[in-house]
């Protein structure tokens, strides 16, 4: 019931959540769903060393696990209040993760072999999650349908990101012609753009999955010594190659399709400067 009422990107987050929950649960031999077994549970993890976010994403799938079963009749409903009460763990600062420098971008773009099918497929999705920021899951459900022309350009049409917003993202001419390279030798125009491979280098199903991309990044992101890197990194990547190469903050948070801007600045780790503040950029004097 809590996964039936969850986007696709949710449900995975919760579903590890509630399984991690439930093994716990069931090592202390199944005590009753309370309050206090939940802040049981929220010291279990904090012992572990876990990150704030990833103990109060747990706690959050707990709470919603007790809101559906009190809503069904399945728990008593002043027992779900108060696991809904237990407090998250707070914060002291924001973790903002990893970014690869152009040269590092480049030389990852560059690391598939393209005398192969698969290193040719590698390649284009490389290349979108780079040139474009798009989430794992976002370039699983890409199909050639969303590529298209606007304005004399490429773009990424109607994507459906978090929370089932839709978006339009554009696409630069080498991430097209990454697209190209692949689908050409794989012979496919319609359809999800990247497919799941077999080891004799043959197409192998019609989609590929966000997990399967994830270990696409991780392969060649290892080979070259960037350990640690996952397509999350490379949407981060896109937002700071951007800034850097002087796009404006709101028009990276609408290609990224972030709801607030204070979201995309943390992508972007963006600090104070000092030496060359927005103030001394007025154009303003005394007479």
């Amino acid at each position: 019931m809590v996964l039936d009422s969850l986007s696709p990107g949710s449900r995975r987050v919760y579903r590890k959540a509630l399984d991690d929950f439930f093994r716990w649960h069931e090592e202390l031999a199944r005590p009753p769903l309370s309050k206090r077994l939940v802040q049981r549970y929220k010291r279990h993890l904090e012992d572990q060393g876990l990150a704030p976010s990833t103990v109060n994403r747990a706690l959050c799938a707990i709470r919603k696990l007790a809101r559906e079963a009190a809503d069904n009749a399945l728990l008593d409903p002043v027992l779900a209040e108060g696991i809904a009460r237990v407090k998250g763990v707070r914060s002291n600062g924001v973790r903002t993760g990893n970014w690869l420098t152009r040269d590092q971008a480049q030389a990852l773009l560059d690391a598939p072999a393209i005398s192969t099918l698969k290193g040719l497929r590698d390649r284009g999705l490389l290349a979108v999650l780079i040139g474009t920021g798009l989430r794992r899951t976002e370039a699983a459900d890409l199909t050639f349908d969303h590529v298209q022309q606007r304005e004399g350009r490429w773009v990424i049409v109607d994507i459906v990101g978090k929370r089932g917003k839709v978006r339009t993202v554009p696409m630069p001419s080498w991430a097209k012609a990454a697209i190209d390279g692949w689908a050409k030798v794989a012979g496919i125009t319609a359809g999800r753009v990247f497919r799941a491979m077999a080891k004799d280098d043959r197409l192998n199903g019609t989609q590929i999955t966000p997990q399967a991309i994830r270990d696409v990044v991780a392969e060649y992101a290892s080979a070259l010594g960037f350990d640690g890197i996952a397509p999350h990194d490379l949407r981060r990547t896109f937002a700071k190659l951007a800034h850097k190469g002087g796009a404006g903050l709101d028009q990276i948070q609408l290609s990224l399709g972030h709801a607030s801007i204070k979201t995309t600045e943390r992508y972007l780790g963006i600090e104070q400067d000092l030496t060359d503040a927005p103030c001394d950029r007025l154009g303003l004097r005394l007479g």
